[in-house]
């Protein structure tokens, strides 16, 4: 930040391996929460973070102080996020259709998405973004929130990100992104109007207070339906207009009669029971799945259930298949005992 001391950045410069960590780790967390809002993707994020502080590392000379370390770091990491991006729309990537699923409501375009643990977001220090930013951090992270930005450009993307949830000025995204003020502005006014369009409803109802006393017996209600394949009760506990995802499965399911559908279908195709253990991802309510393995008295992962609520009601399930490095960020098992 402006006024940050420049003996640590100078005893950094003199190949200080330990000057260097202190000057750059209080910004490790919140850059790998930036990284993964422009990515969509934790192990992504990782990777970007990495590469950001062997690049901040191999650029330290030229760091002159001028700028907060901070708006250097982001500078890095946002124009390393952005060559991922090109990079990943140079390399085709296949999903496997589910050809045997009920009729979706709608097919879209796949989303390459992963959940991000709450765990990650505990060490992420408290700062105010100030007027500048449009949307709190909380909600920044949320799954409705990220599904919507990976909808827009690359570009549009980051100046978002960089100007309406970090707070940076016009003037400070501008130079992030080597542009012009000019071609921020531009970037900001479609991607604001883009994802205007892409997020719910303002005025639909709250979600119960995380961890509060209503949260945890909504959640626990579809816990317990889930487990024991009760589908008519997990169909009580939904909003009338509820929407089940599957990233990157291009088909949503929308309504009562669509979501019953596909759970069934699931119950079927798995045949057997699931096990449950809580935990949290993007700040909402979520379920570790596993499956009993047939070989073995033991249950293996499965998928990743997070849930969006509305008041006392579920208004969204988002499905992500999941394997042991998937549930090892969430400090889920590895393996259940049967």
């Amino acid at each position: 930040m402006p006024g940050e001391p420049l003996g640590e950045a100078t005893r950094a410069r003199a190949a200080d391996e330990e000057a260097f960590r202190e000057l750059t780790e209080p910004y490790r967390r919140e850059l790998q929460a930036h990284c993964y809002r422009i990515l969509g993707s934790l192990q992504d994020a990782e990777d970007m973070v990495q590469e950001t502080l062997l690049a901040a590392w191999r650029g330290l000379d030229a760091f002159e102080g001028r700028a907060s370390v901070r708006s250097w770091l982001y500078r890095i990491a946002t124009n390393r996020c952005l060559d991922a991006l090109r990079a990943r729309s140079r390399r085709p990537r296949e999903v496997q259709a589910m050809t045997e699923a009920p009729e979706p409501t709608r097919r879209t375009e796949p989303i390459w998405l992963e959940p991000y643990p709450d765990a990650l977001l505990a060490d992420i220090p408290d700062r105010s973004a100030g007027p500048a930013a449009r949307y709190e951090s909380r909600e920044s992270i949320e799954l409705a929130f990220i599904v919507a930005l990976q909808g827009l450009p690359p570009r549009q993307r980051a100046a978002l990100v960089l100007r309406d949830v970090l707070g940076f000025s016009t003037a400070e995204v501008a130079e992030m992104l080597d542009t012009g003020q000019g071609s921020v502005k531009g970037a900001l006014q479609r991607a604001r109007a883009a994802l205007r369009k892409r997020l719910p409803a303002a005025d639909r109802e709250p979600a119960p207070r995380p961890n509060s006393a209503s949260e945890r017996q909504l959640v626990g209600r579809f816990a317990d339906a889930f487990q024991i394949g009760d589908v008519d009760e997990i169909v009580s506990l939904l909003t009338d207009d509820a929407l089940l995802t599957m990233p990157p499965q291009p088909l949503e399911y929308q309504g009562h009669d669509a979501i019953a559908a596909y759970l069934r279908y699931r119950a079927e195709l798995r045949g057997a029971p699931l096990r449950v253990v809580a935990t949290r991802a993007n700040t909402q309510p979520a379920l570790g799945c596993y499956l009993p393995d047939a070989q073995a008295a033991i249950a293996r992962p499965y998928s990743l259930i997070v849930l969006t609520l509305e008041a006392d009601k579920i208004a969204a399930i988002t499905r992500f298949a999941a394997d042991a490095a998937l549930f090892g960020h969430f400090g889920l098992p590895r393996t259940l005992r049967s």
